[in-house]
């Protein structure tokens, strides 16, 4: 999920082409490593931090908020390499492989969600359960809020994995640079998704309902990171106007 990654910084003036190859690959893959170190770091402490959870839930959630932290990263290195170039400009050379992570703990977070929560029941992704103790033989929908936020997440790691799919320079010359760069800007479509489907979990699903007295074993405790998630949807949107400002600004004075 970026522009173009450019090859200066990486290759040594004067050469072989064989020895540049090996040195861009190399460079590839330890900002790949690097990454998915960072990102495991962060499922790991998200799993250790709740021990009171189930294993299961600990795991997919760990992953998913994991996954938030890597979108995040994704969408600050624009707005900071905007607004100080000289000294962060370099940060843009990281950001496709933060989007790439991002998509692959995303669609583990899904999966587990899908094959340790809906049990592979179209239904129960949506929100439906059985409930044979009232009598009823057809499954009920008692929980609406839970699949609108599962599917406004589905569509999020759909989009998230069409540019997974496009992120490489290959991919860029076979679009055009035109098309490839207008559709890394569902980046930003992405994070307002993940955003909405976070915010349902954190806020409103695990909190005092008529639906958790009845289904659930009581209700957990607020989860910690609710307001830390917050902080840093506000950190985005800020560096994202202040760079949108900067911009603005700039073309004023050269139009004056």
């Amino acid at each position: 999920m970026e522009h173009r990654v450019q090859a200066s910084g990486i290759m040594d003036e004067g050469a072989s082409p064989r020895k540049t190859k090996e040195q861009t690959k190399s460079w590839h893959f330890g900002k790949h490593f690097a990454v998915a170190l960072t990102g495991a770091a962060a499922a790991g402490l998200f799993w250790l931090s709740r021990m009171e959870w189930d294993a299961e839930m600990r795991t997919w959630r760990a992953f998913g908020d994991a996954a938030f932290i890597l979108l995040v990263v994704v969408m600050a290195i624009g707005p900071l390499a905007r607004l100080w170039p000289r000294r962060l400009g370099y940060l843009v050379n990281w950001r496709r492989a933060f989007g790439i992570w991002f998509a692959i703990f995303a669609l583990v977070h899904g999966f587990l969600v899908w094959d340790g929560w809906a049990r592979w029941s179209i239904r129960g992704f949506l929100g439906y359960q059985d409930l044979p103790v009232v009598g009823l033989s057809d499954p009920v929908l008692v929980d609406p809020g839970f699949g609108l936020a599962n599917m406004i997440g589905l569509i999020a790691l759909f989009l998230g994995l069409v540019l997974f799919a496009i992120s490489s320079d290959k991919a860029m010359r076979f679009l055009g640079s035109s098309t490839w760069k207008h559709l890394q800007n569902y980046a930003y479509v992405i994070f307002y998704l993940v955003a909405l489907h976070a915010s349902y979990f954190l806020f409103l699903h695990y909190e005092l309902s008529l639906r958790n007295l009845v289904f659930q074993r009581g209700v957990p405790d607020p989860n910690w990171f609710r307001f830390w998630f917050l902080a840093l949807i506000g950190s985005v949107l800020i560096l994202q106007s202040a760079a949108t400002l900067k911009i603005f600004f700039q073309r004023k004075r050269r139009g004056a």
